[in-house]
C-alpha cells in the first residue's frame, strides 16, 4: 500500500516543522525564515497542489497538542 499525495505531505510537513523547531533552537535558522518559508522549501514541486496554509496549521497545531501532554 503506497502513500496518498495527502498522506505524503502531511509527513514532509510534519518533518519539516520538526526540523525548523532543532534548528530555531541551535540559531540556525536563516535571518527572516518563518516556519511556512521553512516548510514551502521541504515540500517537492510534484505535490505542492495539495499544501495550503491551512494544512501547515493544521498539522503543527497536532504536533504541537500531542508533545505538550
Amino acid at each position: 500500500m503506497s502513500l496518498t499525495n495527502k498522506e505524503k505531505i502531511i509527513a514532509l510537513i510534519s518533518n519539516g516543522i520538526a526540523v525548523y523547531s532543532l534548528y530555531q533552537e541551535r540559531g540556525s535558522l536563516p535571518k527572516n525564515t518563518s516556519m511556512y518559508d521553512f516548510v514551502l522549501k521541504a515540500i517537492p514541486e510534484n505535490i505542492k497542489s495539495e499544501l495550503s496554509v491551512q494544512l501547515i496549521d493544521e498539522v503543527f497545531q497536532y504536533v504541537s497538542s500531542t508533545h505538550s501532554s
